[in-house]
């Protein structure tokens, strides 16, 4: 009899292109859709398909990663039998300690767990993707080919293709040539980051030396004449590393008919929720193509916009093509437009978030990741009553109101915390106090 397969889950990613949403959390842990996190898709894809056994690679900022996962319960992976493993790196006897080095370096170090649990074939997952797939056919197609390794593989834009794994195939899917995120690509077929492996191929082919799949796994396996084939998957995955991305795929839910169905149940989008109370929406209150999740209060107005568990928009206020996450609190007068809010931001009565047309001016702290118009504030942060933050601003990690030199922050500004004075006190309250 063939023991189940095994998915180990790559989620140790710092994801930096994600500002200050991946600097107190893995990329993984990113809240995404309202009520969900990431990891959530990979996960689901994993128990929808059939998949109980699932090994999590964890290892920047794992905490909030760890707390969500827990015993798998609400993925049905708390089991005797199978069920989820949480793994961060460990100092082994003769070796000096060390993060994972890359992909595959973080498969090798704990090849050991791999071998004592797998069957005969193991599928290595990106955890910062979002997608929907059903690995059934995917693991079929891997089979009948007798293939030591298949790679999901989707079209994508040229202008994306450098940044990811590009590869050409002949009649029968099997990999004839590979380039690692080229300068020049020469086909816009990529790599999703999705592999399935077969174990005696896995173990052959990892080594001290080849310490990611892309760059070294797929090419020496190609060179020495295995069995690589490619897998065409033409559902919805988006890889949401950038700001934008991640802005662009949270905004596309609030289509009419998204590409990405949350709705549908027959591919459940499985996920860690506590309990609230049901959504509120007051008689002040007006509400426009938007997510609302349980536990919101609404009592100004929310267009076009996302908006977490908790969160609470007071009267005359006014939320635009925005995303708040868990708990985030809008206060009267305020406005936010084209912004992304972390998890128990505070926005002071009358403030401004996303002021002006100047949506070309880049963040002078960050030019490559915040240049598009968006406004990110971090995790507990506080914008003062009456301020004014324009285009491209950043707000650091639980930023209090006196951090403030002046209520204006123009277009590509940035603010963090400073150390507190002795006697020193928000004039908006700390946060969670």
């Amino acid at each position: 009899m063939v023991k189940p397969v095994m998915a180990v889950i790559l989620a140790g990613g710092e994801g930096e292109r994600l500002s200050i949403l991946s600097s107190v959390r893995a990329k993984p842990a990113v809240p995404f859709g309202g009520k969900y996190r990431i990891i959530d898709f990979t996960l689901s894809n994993c128990v929808n398909s059939g998949i109980q056994h699932v090994m999590v690679l964890t290892q920047y900022n794992p905490r909030s990663l760890n707390d969500h996962i827990g015993l798998g319960r609400p993925w049905d992976l708390d089991r005797n039998t199978g069920g989820v493993k949480l793994l961060q790196p460990y100092v082994k006897r003769g070796r000096v300690a060390e993060w994972y080095r890359g992909t595959a370096d973080a498969v090798l170090q704990n090849f050991n767990v791999i071998e004592h649990d797998a069957g005969d074939t193991v599928l290595v997952l990106a955890g910062d993707h979002i997608y929907k797939m059903d690995y059934t056919p995917f693991i079929a197609a891997h089979r009948r080919h007798r293939a030591d390794v298949t790679i999901a593989v989707r079209r994508v834009p040229l202008s994306e293709a450098s940044r990811m794994g590009i590869l050409a195939m002949d009649e029968q899917d099997r990999v004839i040539e590979w380039q690692e995120k080229p300068k020049q690509p020469k086909s816009d077929l990529a790599s999703m980051g999705v592999y399935v492996f077969s174990r005696r191929a896995l173990r052959r082919f990892l080594s001290e030396d080849r310490t990611d799949f892309g760059a070294n796994i797929v090419p020496a396996m190609l060179e020495a004449g295995a069995r690589v084939f490619g897998y065409r998957f033409d559902g919805y995955w988006q890889d949401v590393g950038t700001i934008q991305s991640y802005w662009e795929a949270n905004m596309a839910l609030l289509e009419d008919n998204p590409e990405l169905d949350l709705y549908d149940r027959e591919w459940l989008i499985h996920t860690r929720s506590e309990e609230r109370a049901p959504a509120k929406v007051g008689p002040t209150a007006q509400v426009h193509r938007s997510l609302i999740s349980h536990g919101c209060v609404i009592n100004g107005t929310v267009v076009n916009s996302v908006l977490s568990p908790g969160v609470r928009v007071d009267v005359g206020a006014v939320v635009r093509d925005s995303i708040l996450m868990f708990d985030t609190v809008v206060r009267s007068g305020a406005v936010v437009d084209r912004a992304i809010l972390d998890k128990e931001v505070t926005v002071g009565q009358g403030a401004l978030v996303g002021d002006g047309p100047d949506f070309d001016t880049p963040n002078k702290g960050e030019p490559g990741r915040l240049n598009t118009g968006i406004t990110v504030i971090g995790k507990q942060s506080v914008v003062p009553r009456g301020a004014r933050l324009g285009r491209n601003v950043k707000v650091g990690y639980q930023v209090r109101s006196s951090d403030f030199k002046a209520r204006t922050v123009k277009s590509g500004g940035t603010i963090e915390r400073r150390p507190a004075k002795a006697g020193e006190d928000d004039e908006e309250g700390v946060v969670g106090r």
